[in-house]
């Protein structure tokens, strides 16, 4: 085996893609060698991007792995929230590699989860000491991702899933009127349909167009000057605006309530990853009673859910991490492979 191996990783998501070289050195550590990230919907193809950054960064990469945003089937990614048709051949064939690994970027974050060290995390809920058992990874940002991490006993084996675009389950009277609201939109409305960015406009848009309050004219001057989600998130944390507030509120709810819904699909008694772009900027509202509350509202099951812990990802670069641990896997057999969730501080720790 060769002492050291390059890898070239990717986080690639309907706002932003990352790119970056790892070098691998003989005993599996890894070490950034060069990272770009790209606005990618100015670009009309993944392929350019990653051509552009290997043409500026001279490095041979021996293996490659991208974590992209959508269903990954036989090798090839039509994403959901770009204008894009992703294969691996295609990628492999630019780079002059034998093989490309694409894997949802949601199961990257799952992989990426043993990189992180105690301070990438901010515990909600320690849950019961020494926790063991399957873990779950929800992430809001453009879109909603999740993914699981099965424990077969000794180590956890992560796999990808579409649950956010499972269908959205009103849980009051005023979830049914935004369910109906929605639907008149869109048809089928998912959970991503209101827990994400665009999620956040929607929550927002429901609540103004039903009398819920008054839109002030400068709020909406500047929602028409930038991103009206990311307006709304930061006069909602900012508490400027009352319907931003109330959309915020809301968001961080159903945040909570399909973390909970998850959890309990996945039994995931080893803990619950919240990741995303979304959640460390909005870390002090989930730190709220609000997040928990929905989290655990789950009739009987309340006790369970109580005794998983949860965790909030503070690590923006953990699916880049994660595709590059996952990548690793083909530079050498002695390299660290598996994910061993275990290793974490206990259950019990509290973050410093």
């Amino acid at each position: 085996m060769k002492e050291t191996s390059m890898i070239l990783a990717g986080d690639i998501g309907g706002t932003s893609a990352r790119l970056a070289f790892f070098e691998v050195a003989a005993d599996g550590r890894l070490r950034l060698a060069a990272e770009q990230t790209y606005p990618s919907r100015e670009y009309k193809s993944l392929d350019e991007i990653v051509t552009g950054f290997a043409a500026a960064h001279p490095l041979k990469p021996h293996h490659a792995c991208f974590g992209i945003a959508g269903p990954v089937r036989n090798g090839t990614v039509t994403t959901p929230n770009l204008a894009w048709v992703v294969n691996s051949q295609t990628l492999a064939a630019k780079l002059g590699l034998p093989e490309v690994k694409l894997i949802n970027d949601l199961e990257a974050n799952a992989w990426g989860i043993a990189a992180l060290r105690p301070g990438d995390l901010v515990t909600l809920n320690p849950g019961a000491p020494n926790a063991e058992g399957n873990a779950a990874v929800i992430s809001v940002g453009t879109g909603l991702g999740e993914a699981g991490l099965y424990w077969d006993g000794e180590q956890h084996h992560a796999f990808a899933c579409e649950g956010g675009h499972a269908d959205f389950a009103p849980r009051n009277d005023l979830e049914a009127e935004l369910l109906l609201y929605l639907r008149a939109k869109f048809g089928h409305v998912s959970y991503e349909r209101v827990l994400s960015g665009p999620g956040l406009r929607n929550v927002y848009e429901f609540l103004r167009d039903t009398g819920r309050g008054e839109e002030p004219a400068a709020l909406a001057e500047e929602m028409r000057q930038a991103d009206p989600s990311v307006v709304i998130s930061r006069a909602g944390r900012e508490g400027r605006h009352a319907l931003c507030v109330q959309a915020l509120d809301l968001l961080v709810s159903f945040y909570g309530a399909e973390a909970g819904s998850l959890a309990l699909k996945m039994m995931a008694t080893g803990g619950v990853y919240v990741g995303g772009g979304v959640a460390p900027r909005i870390i002090e509202k989930l730190k709220g009673p609000a997040f928990m509350a929905a989290f655990t509202a789950k009739g009987r099951m309340k006790p369970l859910l109580e005794a998983m812990p949860v965790r909030v990802i503070m690590n923006d670069k953990t699916a880049l991490l994660g595709a590059a641990c996952y990548a690793s896997r083909l530079a050498s057999a002695g390299i660290r492979s598996r994910i061993q969730i275990s290793t974490f501080p206990s259950a019990g720790q509290r973050d410093p």
